[in-house]
C-alpha cells in the first residue's frame, strides 16, 4: 500500500483552500488541518505535524519574507514548499519556492505538480524524466529566444506558470543555460 502525501495548506480564502483540496482528492493526498495564516510558531510545529508539502499563499509571509520562508524550510528540510499564486508576488521571492502553482493552472495538472515536488533526490537530471507536452512547447519557445512574458502571451498562460515549466525543464534536463536548452531541443528534434 502506497503512503499518502501529507499536505498542509496555508491560505486565508475558504474557496481557494477547499477548491484545491477538492481538486487533489483524498486517494493520494492526506490533508492536515489547514491554516488561514502562518502562525509565529509554525517553524516549531512543522517537525511534529510532518507535512510532505506546504502549499501556501506567499503573501502570508511576514517581512522580511525570504527570512521567514527560510525559517519554515529549515524547520522541515525534506518538505517541499509550494507557492499558491493568484495575485502579484515579487519574482525573486517565488524563486525561493520548490515550485509555483498558479490558480489558473488546469486542475488536472495540479496533482502531478505536487507529486513531482515530493519525489526524492536532488534537482539534477534524471534519465527517467520525460518532458510533458507543455514543457516541450515552452522549451521550443525558450530555444527560439522568447522571454517568459512572450511565452506566456503565446501559450495563453501566466508568467508564473511559464517559470514553473522552465524550472521543471531545468530539473528534468539538468541544463541551466538558454544556449544549452537550445542544443537539447535540436538534439531531440523539437526545433
Amino acid at each position: 500500500m502506497r503512503l499518502k502525501i501529507n499536505v498542509l495548506i496555508a491560505e486565508p480564502s475558504d474557496i481557494i483552500r477547499e477548491g484545491l483540496m477538492s481538486l487533489l482528492g483524498d486517494e493520494e493526498f492526506s490533508f492536515l488541518a489547514p491554516m488561514r495564516d502562518l502562525s509565529t510558531d509554525l517553524p516549531q510545529r512543522l517537525p511534529h505535524i510532518q507535512p510532505d508539502i506546504l502549499v501556501m499563499n506567499p503573501n502570508l509571509l511576514q517581512s522580511p519574507a525570504k527570512m521567514n520562508l527560510a525559517a519554515i524550510m529549515q524547520a522541515r528540510p525534506q518538505m517541499a514548499v509550494v507557492a499558491l499564486v493568484y495575485q502579484y508576488v515579487e519574482p525573486n521571492l517565488l524563486q525561493s519556492f520548490k515550485t509555483v502553482i498558479d490558480i489558473r493552472e488546469q486542475g488536472s495538472k495540479i496533482p502531478q505538480i505536487l507529486r513531482e515536488c515530493c519525489q526524492d533526490g536532488d534537482d539534477t537530471a534524471d534519465e527517467n524524466y520525460d518532458l510533458s507536452e507543455r514543457e516541450s512547447e515552452v522549451l521550443v519557445l525558450v530555444a527560439q529566444g522568447s522571454s517568459s512574458k512572450e511565452i506566456a502571451d503565446k501559450l495563453n498562460i501566466s508568467i508564473h506558470t511559464v517559470n514553473t515549466h522552465r524550472k521543471n525543464i531545468t530539473r528534468k534536463t539538468g541544463i541551466k543555460s538558454v544556449a544549452g536548452l537550445a542544443v537539447y531541443a535540436m538534439l531531440h528534434n523539437l526545433v
